[in-house]
């Protein structure tokens, strides 16, 4: 709170001294960690195939663009009081 005057407080977004802040939310950091698995998988059964196509790179390399989209996204965004 930020005080005005001597008697009028108003409420800010702003933590208070030596309050932590509360910055990300674990569901989107899990989903980032997931999409990342996932791109691993892909990558792996594209090696398995001895990359007879490149259609899983292309799979695991956009699995990858989303990850890494979410895993800003998670942090970027400010969790709920």
């Amino acid at each position: 709170m930020t005080v005005v005057g001597d008697t009028t407080f108003v409420p800010t977004q702003e933590p208070a001294a030596g309050e932590p802040v509360r910055r990300g939310r674990v569901s989107l950091y899990a989903a980032a960690f997931g999409l990342m698995l996932s791109a691993g998988v892909a990558l792996a059964a594209s090696s398995l195939g001895s990359l007879r196509s490149i259609g899983l790179l292309w799979v695991s390399a956009l699995l990858s663009v989303a990850a890494i989209v979410v895993a800003v996204a998670s942090v970027r965004v400010r969790r709920r009081p």
